[in-house]
């Protein structure tokens, strides 16, 4: 008799799903993430090769002449802004060379954004490269120095973390600029449920994958309505880091920008820690230094704002030609930024063993525990949060468009609102779905 008689129907279907996951070649399971690898047949391949070397190139340049321990407030041009910034996050000029210029082809994000950017994921999928006009640029620039005093006082603020600006030069084209930033959703090999929230309901549902299908759908508000974000101890944490990154954004006039949310299962030997939270909330605090804590008294909420004629374009200019790349650093006044020095934080030296070890080993995000990653642990669930998409500002045709939709959906929640309104509702949305 054949061996499919001696199991059901059902444990067959089983089996063979089973079986298709075993063997689905990394191609195909990129595709079910909306990411196609950009070979030598695709569109994208001339310009993602002369990122990748490029970036390599100035990634290299930072290398060979390294920050010193000490960075005085008169040294730090924007280059070394950027390096300083890296260095906060726990990465290595090196490690991020790596992503950024590997063998690997990079991934294009198919993305359902209404702008017409370019999304462009390294073949690690640890860092996103998004194309962005100069009006976003210099808006980016022009706030660049409260975003990173911002993430000096609140040094784990879900604020998506970007990691420099440049724009490439192609012969006979019109200059490029793109921007680096930390990917949300990393590393993303166990999530089984990603969410775009915005804390409205107008336009904010999508169709689920059909049942049994492996294809990735990010969902929106109302698929996550009667579901929740339980943190238990974090819960509190959470809610107050959201009011303070979005109290940052209404400050500087932006809206419609998106709360993204993942999850995934923990193991069990992740829901039975051998520290307790309090106890390594303690040791923590100890570990690094009083004035890097997200509830520190004496540091502001939120910092003052930076007119954009104070601030130059700067960037990193790649000049692409057909054998070479030359890379730049365009600035104009005396090209300095005035920024209060970063506290880099506890040293490995100082640092526990045993805290040392859970840091690498869980990625736990802490009150008081600088973390690269977006990563908060509850109960059962590791939850992946982060807010992105923060250049939308409250101007002219914004106006114009809350007008219209008030008058489209009467009494409706919908997207284009204020700044105070939009950060009073994501704010609230955080309340209602976290326990």
């Amino acid at each position: 008799m054949r061996w499919r008689e001696y199991i059901d129907s059902l444990d067959y279907i089983v089996l063979k799903k089973l079986r298709c996951q075993a063997t689905m070649s990394q191609t195909e399971q990129w595709k079910l993430l909306g990411l196609f690898e950009i070979d030598q047949q695709h569109e994208f391949f001339g310009l993602t090769q002369m990122m990748k070397e490029g970036l390599a190139a100035a990634v290299q340049n930072t290398i060979d002449n390294p920050l010193p321990g000490f960075v005085r407030r008169q040294d730090l041009v924007l280059t070394l802004l950027w390096v300083h910034l890296r260095r906060s996050l726990g990465m290595t000029e090196k490690e991020y060379q790596r992503s950024l210029s590997s063998h690997g082809c990079y991934l294009q994000f198919i993305s359902n954004s209404k702008s017409k950017a370019d999304f462009f994921l390294t073949n690690d999928k640890r860092f996103f490269l998004k194309t962005q006009n100069k009006r976003e640029v210099k808006f980016l620039l022009s706030n660049l120095k409260i975003y990173l005093e911002h993430l000096e006082s609140y040094p784990h603020s879900l604020l998506v973390k970007f990691l420099g600006v440049h724009r490439i030069k192609i012969p006979r084209q019109r200059k490029k600029y793109f921007i680096v930033m930390q990917s949300v959703f990393y590393p993303d090999e166990r999530i089984d449920a990603r969410y775009d929230i915005k804390g409205c309901q107008v336009s904010r549902w999508t169709d689920p994958a059909p049942e049994g299908s492996h294809v990735i759908v990010v969902l929106k508000d109302m698929n996550f309505e009667g579901k929740y974000i339980t943190l238990d101890q974090q819960s509190s944490w959470l809610v107050h880091q959201v009011e303070i990154d979005t109290a940052f954004l209404q400050r500087i006039n932006v809206l419609d920008y998106s709360l993204l949310l993942a999850h995934q299962p923990l193991h069990n030997d992740e829901r039975d820690q051998s520290h307790s939270f309090a106890t390594l909330i303690m040791r923590t605090k100890k570990s690094v230094n009083q004035g890097s804590s997200p509830t520190h008294e004496g540091v502001p909420c939120v910092p003052g704002a930076v007119l954009e004629e104070d601030s130059a374009l700067l960037v990193s200019e790649m000049n692409c030609g057909s054998e070479s790349f030359r890379v730049t650093e365009t600035h104009s006044g005396d090209g300095l930024i005035p920024l209060q020095e970063l506290q880099a934080g506890a040293s490995e030296a100082s640092m526990d063993p045993e805290l040392r070890e859970f840091q690498a080993q869980n990625r736990r995000l802490l009150p008081n525990f600088k973390n690269p990653l977006h990563v908060i642990d509850g109960p059962d669930l590791r939850y992946f949060v982060g807010i992105i998409d923060i250049f939308t500002v409250y101007g002219f045709k914004k106006k114009l468009e809350n007008l219209w939709k008030r008058l489209r959906y009467p009494g409706q929640a919908f997207s284009t609102v204020s700044p105070p309104a939009y950060s009073r509702r994501l704010c609230q949305w955080v309340k209602d779905h976290t326990k």
